[in-house]
């Protein structure tokens, strides 16, 4: 797609020279990363998709080690496996040895698809050895900490902050020239140093395999000097009891929102303060040079020169975290469910509508305070940096997102009834899978209908313009209609168990 892009955006040296120096801007380069190679079709894929496929690859790579090591293990499905002659460490090992492998092939799949497009063999190798490093590092880091917390979900999020780290230092490095040393320090900085299609240097992958390797030692090593079901960090036996919220089943589906909530809202929060203090020096760089803000336009970044555009074309991504969040708070219901910590609670006077009513109202207003956190921070950030975007208009930007998050709110609770151990990639659907249709349907020939699938196509610029109520009615009724069908179906399935 991204090279296809290039053939139709950059057709001659000057268009090149006047991207390169779009993507020069501080701006730019904090957000999409470093230029490189744009004058060659595969280095302008890899800077306009390399860190977010690494991204994405990464996040799952954390998450599917927690899940299949901690999560497997704290579920009691290890119990007759270890209670033979094979080793934690053993079992340990080769369930981080599937994720590596899968890390590969990702990567190769990457080579396969830029090879396909016509871009350079040499600069793919390293970009695709770049994205399989990358998630064998995280693979890395969610087992090593499974074996350090005692619970699925505390290791979950000491490597998604891990995660988070590394692309805040990936950011800082690429923005602030001063600070580029930074990069070293990350993964995704370390993918970038290779510089494929242009330098395709190969000490920062040794250095980036050298500290996966090692981290995926150390968990090896590190489960076989713990108890079983318990890690090198556990919470005190002695603290007092924490009764608050426990009064009713709708009060302790917000007791169980309220950690996550408070994770995804400091994410999303610094992203969109972030996007918001660079608000000025982007649309003033555009604006001054309006060829430039055309060739973002033809590279996939629109509406970029006014400040309101530039907020509605960053609010639209938005809906990809706000989907994901919802999606995964009803999989924690399921992982609840398989993991049998509903038993005794089911056995109550209690319906299991009435619970699941309780926690999909629960992440709706959850939903609804991360896109108005990523608002106010929006808000805040073109505040301290003077550009002129109202609170208000911020707000809207923000909260026009909503109709995609609760088709995957929707999606997800039809997946809790028919298919519980897909609730997260059925419930993601429409957010991840609508985005991902839509820029493949604008970068490729495909027919107009297949564009009209994705729910980002009807998404109004907020606040550029005024929010596509008709589009926002039926989506609204979309989720209403696939939340009733799955809510009916789960109450009348037998438990996963």
């Amino acid at each position: 797609m991204a090279v296809a892009a290039h053939r139709s955006a950059v057709k001659d040296q000057v268009g090149a020279e006047a991207l390169q120096a779009l993507a020069g801007n501080p701006a730019i380069r904090t957000l999409f990363g470093e230029p490189v190679a744009l004058d060659d079709a595969g280095g302008f894929a890899v800077w306009r998709t390399g860190t977010a496929l690494a991204v994405v690859l990464a996040v799952w790579a954390l998450l599917a080690a927690t899940r299949i090591t901690r999560g497997e293990e704290d579920a009691g499905r290890w119990d007759a496996l270890l209670a033979g002659r094979v080793p934690v460490t053993t079992v340990v090992a080769h369930h981080l040895a599937v994720l590596l492998a899968a890390s590969l092939l990702a990567g190769a799949a990457a080579f396969a698809g830029l090879a396909a497009a016509g871009a350079t063999p040499g600069g793919a190798a390293v970009h695709s050895a770049g994205l399989a490093l990358c998630g064998m590092f995280f693979a890395s880091v969610g087992a090593l900490a499974a074996q350090v917390f005692a619970t699925r979900a505390s290791a979950s999020g000491a490597a998604v902050t891990v995660l988070g780290i590394a692309m805040l230092l990936r950011m800082v490095g690429d923005g602030a020239a001063g600070l580029g040393w930074l990069r070293w320090l990350s993964p995704f900085g370390l993918t970038a140093l290779a510089r494929p299609y242009d330098q395709n240097r190969l000490v920062p992958l040794l250095v980036l395999l050298t500290a996966g390797v090692v981290l995926a030692t150390v968990a090896a090593v590190a489960a076989g000097g713990r108890d079983i079901r318990g890690g090198y960090l556990r919470s005190s036996s002695g603290r007092a009891p924490r009764i608050w919220l426990l009064g009713s089943v709708q009060t302790f589906a917000l007791r169980r929102l309220a950690r996550p909530l408070a994770a995804w809202s400091a994410g999303v929060g610094a992203y969109y303060l972030l996007i918001g203090v660079l608000a000025e020096s982007m649309t003033d760089f555009l604006a001054d040079n309006p060829h430039f803000a055309d060739l973002a336009a033809q590279a996939g970044f629109t509406g970029l020169a006014t400040v309101r555009g530039y907020a509605a074309t960053l609010f639209a991504l938005l809906a990809i975290p706000a989907g994901a969040f919802a999606a995964i708070r009803l999989a924690a219901l399921a992982a609840d469910e398989t993991g049998r910590r509903l038993t005794l609670l089911l056995a109550q006077p209690l319906t299991r509508t009435r619970m699941l009513t309780a926690e999909i109202s629960t992440a709706i207003g959850g939903v609804i305070a991360l896109t108005t956190v990523a608002g106010l921070a929006t808000w805040t950030g073109t505040k301290a940096a003077g550009a002129g975007l109202s609170l208000s208009a911020a707000l809207a930007g923000a909260w026009n997102v909503l109709p995609i998050a609760l088709l995957c709110l929707g999606t997800g609770t039809l997946a809790l009834g028919w298919a519980p151990r897909a609730v997260t990639l059925i419930g993601c659907l429409p957010a991840a899978g609508g985005f991902l249709l839509k820029v493949i349907a604008d970068t490729s020939a495909w027919p107009t209908w297949a564009g009209q699938l994705s729910p980002f196509t009807h998404l109004a610029a907020v606040p550029g313009t005024t929010v596509n109520w008709p589009a926002t009615l039926v989506m609204a009724a979309i989720a209403a209609l696939t939340t009733a069908t799955g809510i009916l179906r789960y109450r009348r399935r037998d438990l996963s168990l």
